[in-house]
């Protein structure tokens, strides 16, 4: 491990980026807790500095998905990839979003942890505990039950990659970005081919479009999303690059040209809001940013997994799945499965 770091660790000008095979190294010393706490947390400082290479990038995410259960849930399906430390300010699209495309045929994979630095928000651990759901005490075959009843496969992530709850302690004692905030989004429990992935900042965009092309995705839309999420925003345009077979190219969303354009009243998120708003978007009767912010990522999502043949038809899709409240019914027998799974353990 030292070896590496002298790599890496030479400062701004000095640092050299690592090998796949030479990062992979590292990466394994680090998730098996081989390397000790301080030479992780030199490694993970030294790499932020530096800015991880897409070969470094790779290397962590081929060495998490050793650590962690994957099962093939969702061969066809799409893993929905936002950032663990949660949201401050925006509302969680995706977790709604999520039951629309369960009704309409496309399975999801979700997955978070508690809350993580540097953002330290409302997650989707904090909003399940509110609907009686701990999925960090559900067995993996519970999940995974629910998954195939329903189209939606939750991940407790520290569950299903015990690593990452290892690593825990080092990465809220540093409180800022490492490696693994990046990394620990690709590990795609569920096999899936589509992907969509959030980012903050446009300057990523390349670099993780090379990732994933060599992570194999059927598809992935990088979204320069709410606080760094994969969801599109409806209140004004969002930037996005879509990648397939090699080829990445920039899309600008524009709810405009959908008619969806809406703005969004201030809030003050907390778990339980997101909870109250989620449900009544999926009983239609939500505030009309939110409900439409729902329809917009639902018809690009389910036009990125061929789901649907265009964004419009996606949008009709959406609308008449939460009309008719099947994402709705879908959303309570995914919840109630899990609730009562608890209460009967």
């Amino acid at each position: 491990m030292i070896a590496w770091l002298k790599e890496v660790g030479r400062g701004k000008r000095g640092a050299r980026d690592l090998t796949y095979e030479e990062c992979l190294q590292a990466a394994e010393e680090i998730m098996s807790l081989r390397a000790t706490p301080a030479q992780i947390g030199a490694f993970f400082i030294a790499e932020r500095i530096k800015m991880e290479s897409v070969e470094e990038l790779e290397a962590f995410v081929e060495a998490c998905r050793k650590t962690a259960h994957r099962e093939a849930l969702h061969p066809d399906g799409l893993d929905c990839a936002g950032p663990y430390d949660g949201r401050k300010k925006t509302f969680f699209a995706s977790f709604a979003c999520s039951f629309v495309l369960a009704a309409a045929g496309l399975p999801v994979t979700l997955h978070g942890t508690d809350s993580l630095p540097p953002k330290w928000g409302v997650t989707l651990h904090d909003m399940l505990k509110l609907v009686g759901i701990r999925p960090e005490e559900l067995p993996r075959e519970t999940l995974a039950a629910a998954a195939k009843r329903t189209g939606l496969l939750y991940v407790p992530a520290e569950q299903w990659c015990p690593p990452l709850k290892q690593l825990r302690p080092i990465r809220e004692q540093l409180g800022m970005r490492t490696v693994l905030n990046t990394a620990e989004k690709l590990i795609d429990y569920g096999h899936s081919p589509y992907l969509v992935f959030g980012v903050y900042h446009n300057t990523v965009f390349d670099r993780l479009a090379r990732l994933m092309t060599k992570l194999n995705y059927r598809k992935a839309l990088i979204v320069q999303g709410a606080e760094g999420s994969e969801d599109l925003f409806v209140d004004r345009p969002t930037r996005t690059y879509l990648v397939e077979q090699g080829n990445a190219s920039l899309q600008v969303v524009s709810p405009e040209a959908w008619g969806l354009d809406t703005p969004v009243p201030e809030v003050e998120w907390t778990a339980a809001l997101q909870i109250e708003t989620t449900e009544a978007v999926l009983r239609g009767d939500a505030d009309m940013a939110f409900i439409n912010q729902v329809l917009l990522n639902a018809a690009y999502r389910l036009h990125l997994a061929g789901k649907v043949g265009s964004v419009e038809e996606g949008l009709y899709t959406g609308k008449a799945l939460l009309e008719n409240r099947q994402a709705w019914s879908v959303y309570v027998e995914w919840r109630d499965l899990l609730a009562q799974s608890y209460v009967h353990r």
